[in-house]
């Protein structure tokens, strides 16, 4: 399966054969201190935690896992632009709780932060989770302005798997079916996603994604574009593999073909895993990019 880019190029997304593919597709095999990412994610959830703000465990669905954390700004006007991030995973694994590491430098700036969690598959299926994150930006718009949120002012974001659902929220065509207006998602944030899931279909994470090739275009965010005009950053670490770096050279291109507002910002010195540590750093190129789509559209 080839993806055209905007320079007239190729994308490989399916690669030689299925061994090589499965490499390209391993996440975790990719670095040699997972485990250390994961502690990393943790520690500064600690410190959000026991220096913020925080709103817990919010209903916004009947499922055990539709749960949703609220950081609100204290210090400037209320409501707020809101940075609804969901993890990544691969769908299967970690949590909202090592999620709000981004809360210290965007509730400063004047951005409220919210984290989602869901359904962990295999217990759930892709589609149901799409559709629980869905419901999350639903009950934001309906019910945020409590909180501290601008129902008008909805950002989605979130890293590898959590950037998938991103994407699948900033999508256009589910919205009128909540009672929403077409623009309830006023940009995307999205690193290290994976925006075309056929390739995944023949090795390791169909193993709980339990997808038939012809299903996938009902889930792949490469099918489901956002609207002509929406503001995008797209980012990839320079030391992932090829499979993540071509998944966000497809989607880049496919969006840029829709008049998509694309900001694609290269970090060469990140992995799949600490590429989300840059938006903890009020300093980095990706934590200035995402706040001034957020605060200077």
């Amino acid at each position: 399966m080839n993806q055209r880019v905007n320079d007239g190029t190729d994308v490989d997304l399916r690669f030689a054969d299925l061994a090589e593919r499965g490499r390209q597709y391993d996440a975790r095999g990719s670095v040699a201190d997972f485990d250390a990412c994961v502690a990393e994610y943790a520690r500064l959830a600690r410190e959000v935690n026991r220096d913020c703000v925080g709103l817990y465990d919010l209903k916004y669905g009947p499922a055990n896992a539709e749960r949703l954390d609220i950081f609100p700004t204290v210090l400037r006007s209320t409501p707020a632009p809101v940075f609804v991030f969901i993890h990544g995973g691969y769908w299967r694994s970690q949590a909202k709780e090592d999620a709000p590491i981004m809360v210290k430098p965007f509730v400063q700036a004047g951005v409220a932060v919210c984290t989602l969690e869901y359904t962990l598959l295999p217990e759930a299926t892709l589609p149901e989770v799409v559709r629980q994150v869905r419901n999350a930006v639903a009950w934001l718009y309906t019910h945020g302005a409590q909180y501290g949120v601008d129902p008008n002012r909805i950002y989605v974001a979130g890293s590898s798997a959590g950037a998938h659902l991103a994407a699948m929220a900033a999508a256009q065509g589910w919205t009128a079916s909540y009672g929403l207006p077409d623009d309830v998602v006023k940009g995307l944030a999205a690193l290290s996603g994976l925006y075309e899931l056929a390739p995944l279909c023949d090795v390791a994470p169909n193993e709980w994604l339990q997808l038939h090739a012809d299903q996938t275009p009902r889930v792949s965010p490469m099918h489901h574009l956002p609207r002509t005009g929406l503001p995008a950053v797209l980012a990839v670490g320079g030391l992932e593999t090829d499979g993540f770096k071509n998944q966000t050279d497809a989607y880049d291109a496919a969006c840029r073909a829709a008049g998509v507002s694309v900001n694609r910002l290269h970090v060469p010195q990140c992995n799949h895993f600490n590429l989300l540590c840059e938006w903890a750093d009020a300093d980095s190129e990706l934590t200035r990019a995402t706040l001034a789509m957020i605060l200077e559209p």
